[in-house]
């Protein structure tokens, strides 16, 4: 069996809001020293700009200068990720709007995102997505149990009351670690954000 030690963790970005969730995800991995390819649609550029002080730009380039990072465009087909040949750790799509949920339930490759998620389902890869929508009507719960169904993780991206955080940033870095840890990066939480009873207890 080949050793999946180098082999990078694909991320996919989307356009539900939740941007600072993609960006925790990936810090997080690389500094684990973990390599990543990302992709992001364009809806969610948009949404990055709207929730975000730093541009996406500058955080490709930030991430690119760890030297294990790289970027593809959405429409890119052409690249390693669209190809079940090409090995890769797994793919976390965050944040997972409705419409990538759907696209991905019913089979359909129109464009990077969904086509490394679909190359990760077909080679029995994890996939772990991170659903931002609320509330959730029939359809999205249908889907998402479909792809339960098959294997893929669905993770909504709740806060650990009580971890009592004290910030949307412990929220979203709560989150990574879930992501990273149902991928099957981690053998555990880190400590401080793990429940060990109740307060007070020796």
């Amino acid at each position: 069996m080949t050793s999946q030690i180098g082999h990078p963790v694909v991320v996919g970005i989307t356009g539900a809001s939740g941007a600072m969730l993609a960006g925790s995800v990936i810090d997080t991995l690389l500094e684990m020293d973990m390599p990543v390819m990302a992709t992001a649609s364009s809806a969610a550029r948009m949404v990055w700009q709207e929730e975000m002080d730093e541009s996406f730009g500058t955080a490709l380039e930030r991430w690119q200068d760890t030297g294990d990072f790289a970027y593809y465009q959405p429409g890119e087909l052409t690249a390693p990720i669209a190809s079940g040949t090409f090995p890769t750790r797994g793919m976390a799509i965050v944040p997972c709007s409705m419409a990538t949920v759907a696209a991905v339930a019913h089979g359909m490759s129109d464009n990077l995102v969904r086509r490394a998620a679909d190359v990760c389902m077909k080679e029995r890869r994890p996939l772990v997505l991170v659903p931002r929508e609320t509330p959730l009507h029939a359809i999205h719960l249908e889907n998402m149990a479909s792809l339960a169904r098959l294997g893929v993780t669905i993770l909504p991206p709740e806060p650990p009351f009580y971890l009592k955080p004290k910030s949307m940033q412990d929220i979203a870095d709560f989150v990574a670690q879930r992501v990273i840890h149902a991928l099957g990066l981690s053998d555990a939480l880190p400590d401080d954000m793990r429940y060990e009873g109740p307060s007070g207890r020796a």
